[in-house]
């Protein structure tokens, strides 16, 4: 396998003590929470937005609103590229404020957009618009922020730490559930339907401005010596292809499973309390926000027996539970049920979720990692992720639940093919790069 010397890397930023890399951690965090909460604003409220962005009496409207969620995924392998050069070329930092910026408008023009009932069709197509351009800032975000919190972290520690992406992944989640319970409590569903929703994308938008200044004064984590591997899709495809493959490979059942559990659970959910709204979406919010709070014990469980018992674990327990999953959690009308159901299954996911991010870094050098992490990601996200949610609605209009388990179980088996026999092979570079002086943010 083909390497790039010492010499010739950017080098990273060995994080010089626990307070810097909190310092460092808390403000990648808080962006990464901002943009996941704008992406899942969309599916706790996909009810509301396909009222008014679809015709009355459209049969296909379900259907319709959760491919425009699909469709945004396309993007994500573009910003993966986009935002993965500039990282790996100009520093993490300024990819990161650039990817929020993005997602900071598109939000805003979500929430001003006139409905469907005023503007017929073109409602429909701006949003599409809009889900695009945020798809594009996601598929940024996310190789961007693993390779950035992975390498601030402290070493022996990076699994706690990198942790945190995902605590902050799903605290988008549970921000988005929470912003619904509350406008549940205080608003009727006509008010949600008629301008709740757009609150709800106005807060992200402003969080997302308040952020944008909280980025500006991250360290920096990459010092660039401008060669032109950096940041490179031929470099890349010709020197670490294999580590790109295995990416893709760990990603893919982690990123159906994810999805498949953590959007399709709830949409389950809500469906069976779809009488007592409010139950459901409590169900959610604290199975949600207990599976936020795993995060960084999976992380902190990983830094001391290692990632691949984690990830074999999860990957184990997938292929054994996923079927189960899927086709007793419609049929149980018990809250408390319901809730351990999801939360034992969130129990599963957290094997993959709190360690995703770290394993991934681990397996490119600096001056490719960025584009790396995030191309690996962003197109096994893009093709089984992004896409369990409307295959799923498919399945159940067309009575095919069992053979959406079957695949998504599928799926799961072959990430853990790679788990168990491919990963202890592969050179973690994280751990092995020279190391220069931090560099300090310029505000």
């Amino acid at each position: 396998m083909a390497t790039t010397s010492p010499a010739a890397q950017p080098a990273p930023l060995s994080a010089p003590s626990t307070r810097r890399a909190v310092y460092n951690t808390i403000r990648g965090s808080l962006g990464n929470l901002v943009e996941w909460y704008d992406v899942y604003i969309y599916t706790v409220f996909a009810t509301y937005l396909q009222a008014n962005f679809f015709a009355a009496g459209e049969p296909n409207a379900g259907i319709y609103t959760l491919a425009i969620f699909a469709v945004t995924f396309v993007m994500r392998p573009v910003g993966s590229w986009f935002f993965g050069r500039y990282a790996d070329r100009h520093g993490r930092r300024p990819a990161l404020v650039f990817s929020i910026s993005l997602m900071a408008g598109a939000s805003l023009v979500i929430a001003v957009t006139p409905t469907a009932e005023t503007i017929g069709a073109g409602a429909v197509v701006l949003l599409v618009l809009c889900r695009l351009v945020q798809g594009f800032a996601t598929g940024g975000e996310y190789g961007t922020s693993a390779t950035y919190m992975s390498e601030a972290a402290t070493q022996g520690r990076r699994g706690f730490f990198s942790s945190f992406q995902y605590v902050t992944l799903v605290g988008g989640h549970v921000l988005a559930q929470a912003t619904l319970l509350v406008q549940q409590a205080v608003l009727t569903d006509e008010q949600i339907n008629a301008y709740g929703w757009r609150i709800a994308f106005f807060i992200g938008a402003v969080s997302a401005v308040v952020v944008l200044f909280l980025r500006r004064s991250m360290d920096e984590t990459l010092q660039s010596d401008g060669t032109k591997k950096s940041g490179s899709m031929v470099e890349l495809f010709t020197a670490y292809p294999k580590q790109l493959l295995v990416c893709f490979l760990v990603t893919l059942g982690g990123t159906i499973a994810f999805y498949t559990y953590s959007v399709n659970g709830p949409r389950i959910i809500k469906g069976v309390y779809a009488e007592d709204g409010m139950t459901g979406t409590w169900i959610n919010f604290i199975a949600l926000v207990l599976l936020m709070l795993m995060q960084p014990v999976g992380g902190w469980l990983s830094d001391r027996v290692g990632r691949r018992p984690l990830l074999i674990g999860f990957g184990i327990a997938g292929v054994l539970w996923t079927y189960t999953f899927l086709t007793l959690l419609p049929t149980v009308s018990s809250p408390v049920a319901s809730f351990l159901l999801i939360t034992g299954t969130y129990v599963v996911l957290t094997g993959y979720t709190s360690i995703n991010a770290v394993v991934k870094a681990e397996l490119f050098p600096s001056h490719v990692r960025a584009l790396g992490v995030g191309l690996g990601y962003a197109l096994a996200n893009s093709m089984f992720g992004g896409t369990a949610p409307v295959i799923y609605e498919a399945a159940t209009e067309n009575d095919a639940q069992s053979a959406f388990a079957v695949y998504v179980t599928i799926a799961i088996a072959v990430s853990l093919v790679v788990y168990v026999f491919v990963l202890q092979r592969m050179r973690n570079f994280l751990d092995t790069e020279v190391v220069r002086t931090p560099e300090p943010a310029r505000v």
